[in-house]
This record gives C-alpha cells, structure tokens and sequence, in this order.
C-alpha cells in the first residue's frame, strides 16, 4: 500500500468536479488515499451518504487545528477560504504520519500514474509547477499579458498542484504556508497577495530542496496551452510535446474557459476532445440535491455576509474581540446587527 495521500479542497459547488478528480485519480493511482477537504456544512435537510461518493476520506474545515476556526473563517470570501484551508490541512496530514502528500485543486482530471512525482519526493522535499515553461514571442503581446504578466500578477508557480514530502524541510515548507495563510489568505494583489498563491513566489529562496517540475504534462491549463501541443496517439496515450499528460487543470468551466481555451489551443482539436470529456463527467458527477448556498457565506439568520463586512471585521480587533462569533445572531442581533447600524 503505497503512503501517498492526495487531498483537494472545495465547497458544495465544486463537489461534481472533485468527484472528477477523484475517480480519475483512482484509476491511475489506485494505491493513493484520497482525502476530500470540504469548507462547507452538513446541510440540516440533506443528509449526504459520504460512503457511497469516490472519496477515501471526508474532512470538515471546521475541524481544522485553526484558532478562532469560525472568527478565522468569517474574514475571508469563498475562494479564499477554499484555498487558506490548504496549508493547516497539510501540517494535518503531516502530523498523523503521512509520508508523501499531494495537493490537487478540485478542477483537475488525472490522466495517467503520477509515479514521476512521487519519486521525485524520494529526492526533494517539496515540488512545484510554475505556470509557464516557455517565454512568448514579443509579437505576441496578448499572450504576455494573458500568460507572463498575469502570472507575474498572481503568482510563479500554480499551486492548483503541491507535492510535500513528510522530512524536517517539507515541515518547515508545511509550517511556513500555513501561517502565512492564516493571517494573508486574501485576494489583495494591490498589496503583493494573490490568496495561496502568491507567497509561493519566496518559496525556492528559502528552501534549499524545492524542485520546480518543468513536465510539460503536469498542470496543463489555457495560460500554457500555447507552448503545449496535444496529441492522442493510436494507441490512446494522451501526449503533450514528448511527456505524457499527467493531470490537465480545467480551470473556469463555463464561457471564459471556453475563450480563453479556442484563444490559445487553436486548432488543437485534442484539447477540444479533453474538454467535451471532462463536461460530460462533470454533468454525470452533479447531484442537484445538494445545497445551492454556500454556508459560510451567511448569517444565522439566514441573511447573507457581505464582503464590506468581512473586510471590516478581518481589520477591527476590538470587533473580534466582541463578537467572538461573528456568524451569530443571538447576542442583540450580533455582528450582523452592528453592521447595519455602525457601518
């Protein structure tokens, strides 16, 4: 049995797509444990039957060894939270004794063994994948602020992908993101923070045994498919240049994904191929059931938290200090009531 363990993080709305990931995860790395890090709650109405999903195991961000988990949660918008859960889950994981864990973001399919990347922990301590391989041509000045620039924005290295051996360094990696996303986790690129994301940037600076994978079919996603052509040979082996694709990143499913994807695949009608396949499980995957509201995006009154309020109480100690849970309604009307009446 091999000690790998894969996590991936998301809320309710994403869960057809981590199914995705799972499954194909599983099929190609049947020995991996694959652990779901859910920031959402158990709904009062819908009880979900977690043993009947692909999952190994179930995770509530709720758990999570964090201070003040419900204050810590309140401050931050879906997206930010769904990625600040990804490094105290991984100090977890690394404490109970997991010898090599792997973070996938929830929007990834697996398309082959990611045996090259667990054997390069045998050798380094954490593994990266930067969002570009190549530089783009100075002609082609919408492909470098498509691609160059928008990764000089929000970070280097994609970290929809994170691999962290459990050695003193790869500790120290774990121990490191996860405080800086404790207290920095937001979307705040005019102050140098793009979320997980950005503070990846310092990474090879202060660990000696960082590897930067340059696998041409690791992370596969529109801001490189200029300089990745892909090819199904007859065989049915998926190749991009001359490395089999490991794991292709469907990010933003939907319209813009689509531009963005006919913008830089062109004719490239395997990505194209890729796509339709991954819609068609993600539709198959959908469980209309499920709630349609984030939870952590609301009051218990059921009226909704608005960002101005998160913003407000992520900078006013003296609010945190009040208003110890700031989801709570009980206490005159809590944080919500004071909201109304004093912003």
């Amino acid at each position: 049995m091999s000690d790998v363990h894969v996590y991936t993080s998301c809320n309710y709305y994403y869960l057809d797509r981590a199914k995705v990931l799972a499954t194909s995860l599983k099929r190609h790395n049947p020995n991996y444990t694959f652990w779901l890090l859910l920031t959402d709650y158990p709904d009062d109405v819908y009880s979900h039957d977690w043993s009947a999903e692909p999952f190994d195991k179930v995770f509530w961000s709720t758990d999570l060894p964090v201070q003040n988990v419900n204050q810590w949660m309140f401050k931050h918008d879906v997206v930010e939270l769904c990625t600040a859960v990804k490094g105290p889950f991984l100090e977890y994981l690394l404490a109970q004794g997991c010898e090599k864990v792997i973070y996938l973001d929830p929007d990834i399919a697996v398309f082959d063994s990611l045996g090259s990347i667990e054997r390069l922990l045998d050798t380094y301590s954490i593994v990266l994948t930067p969002h570009q391989l190549e530089p783009e041509s100075k002609h082609e000045v919408f492909a470098i602020q498509d691609n160059e620039l928008c990764s000089s924005l929000h970070g280097v290295f994609n970290l929809g992908f994170v691999a962290v051996k459990n050695n003193k360094q790869g500790n120290q990696f774990a121990t490191w993101w996860s405080d800086r996303l404790q207290a920095f986790c937001f979307d705040e690129k005019d102050k140098g923070i793009f979320v997980d994301q950005k503070l990846c940037d310092l990474a090879p600076c202060y660990f000696s045994e960082l590897y930067i994978l340059r696998d041409y079919g690791c992370n596969v996603a529109s801001w490189n498919l200029g300089h990745r052509k892909i090819k199904i040979t007859d065989e049915g082996t998926i190749l991009v240049k001359n490395d089999t694709l490991k794991f292709y990143h469907f990010t933003k499913l939907g319209p813009i994904g689509d531009i963005m994807t006919e913008r830089y695949a062109k004719d490239n009608v395997e990505v194209y191929e890729l796509w339709a396949w991954y819609k068609r499980k993600v539709i198959e995957f959908k469980d209309e059931r499920l709630p349609k509201t984030w939870y952590y995006g609301y009051y218990a009154n059921g009226e909704k938290v608005t960002n101005e309020a998160r913003i407000l109480y992520r900078h006013r100690k003296d609010l945190q200090n009040y208003f110890t849970d700031p989801y709570s309604t009980e206490k005159d009307g809590g944080y919500y009531q004071w909201f109304l009446v004093n912003a």
